[in-house]
């Protein structure tokens, strides 16, 4: 670790907060000159470093994956300028990727809760709906405040989309998931989940696919975010010409979802709701793709401030983390360029330090 780093670029403390002059002295971050030379001096656009709000450690396609895969996982997302990893379900204990001082910073969620049998084999608890309250116990006090249900996914004997458990029940669950003191966040593709979410008070959207004008005022007015994994969205039509042959009324659903995300994104934008990026990394998504999440947004309509918000202050603030600030941990991207002009420079990223550490 380099003792004393100077940022001799513009510090980004927030759209619109653009502070000429920081350092990192012995990994925290400070406003006031230190009185030795710095050891390295690093130019250029500075911001927090980035999150990442739905990604999986230690989750590959059939599972569980060992030590060596999690760690390239978890490097992978560090290259790409990933300090904050906010996981969504994983069925390894990650918890040694804490400990580790050279890896993203992870704020672990537990393992999935499904439903038995409605979900990819593996990944998830599958429980039968009279032990979804005491599951979603059990697992808020084993992650670090966060609880991850699988809100609904295809029923084969309807052939679409359906609930994995019945309302009320869920809503007993999120009770639950808060009197132990966790959020609670649901992976939510279709339409009529979101409402059976939102009426047990759940504390955050994932993909929210299905989201209609119905639902927009209730997430402002419940203070609701939704993280809307583009990148893991853009695998639907894939999804859907599978499905097709044995089960077309579901695959013409997952066609209509698909081909509204981006507009939902931006009617959800427009109206106050807050979004923040997540790339669904760990099973089928590939590690690294913060910044490709991040141009997805922009593509949708949001501005390059909104894009940066999702991804670094208003991510952090969210999850009760350090962004840019006296004391704070040095813990920052440097961009080649000023992001709030041009959200693209995020794809190659200058220098990235974690914990005082220069990465790259």
């Amino acid at each position: 670790m380099a003792n004393i780093i100077e940022f001799s670029g513009s510090v980004l403390v927030a759209a619109d907060d653009e502070r000429e002059g920081m350092w990192s002295v012995d990994g925290v971050l400070t406003f006031v000159r230190p009185t030795a030379a710095p050891d390295e001096v690093l130019d250029g656009w500075v911001l927090p470093g980035l999150v990442d709000a739905h990604c999986h450690i230690g989750l590959g396609a059939g599972g569980a994956v060992d030590e060596a895969t999690t760690l390239a996982q978890a490097q992978a997302d560090l290259d790409a300028g990933t300090l904050l990893i906010r996981d969504a379900g994983s069925p390894s204990d990650t918890r040694w990727v804490q400990q580790r001082m050279d890896l993203p910073r992870l704020i672990r969620a537990g393992r999935h809760i499904a439903r038995s049998r409605r979900y990819l084999r593996g990944l998830g608890h599958e429980v039968e709906p009279g032990q979804l309250v005491e599951t979603v116990r059990k697992e808020a006090r084993a992650g670090d405040g966060w609880v991850k249900l699988v809100g609904d996914w295809i029923d084969r004997g309807v052939g679409d989309l359906a609930a994995s458990f019945p309302a009320n029940l869920v809503k007993d669950a999120i009770a639950a998931a808060h009197d132990e003191g966790a959020r609670v966040t649901a992976h939510c593709f279709a339409e009529d989940t979101i409402d059976h979410m939102l009426d047990a008070g759940i504390d955050c959207i994932e993909h929210a696919t299905g989201l209609l004008p119905r639902h927009i005022p209730r997430l402002v007015e419940q203070s609701v975010p939704i993280v809307p994994t583009l990148v893991n969205i853009a695998t639907f039509p894939d999804i859907a010409n599978q499905a097709a042959p044995k089960f077309p009324r579901y695959a013409d659903h997952m066609m209509r979802l698909w081909e509204r995300r981006k507009e939902r994104v931006l009617e959800a934008f427009e109206a106050g709701v807050a979004i923040y990026a997540g790339t669904d990394a760990g099973s089928v998504i590939k590690h690294g793709r913060i910044a490709e999440e991040m141009m997805e947004l922009h593509d949708a309509g949001l501005p390059p401030s909104a894009v940066l918000n999702a991804a670094a202050w208003g991510a952090r603030a969210w999850l009760g983390a350090e962004a840019i600030s006296e004391g704070a941990s040095a813990d920052v991207v440097i961009c080649r360029s000023d992001p709030r002009l041009e959200v693209g420079t995020v794809l190659e990223l200058k220098h990235i330090v974690l914990r005082g550490n220069i990465v790259r």
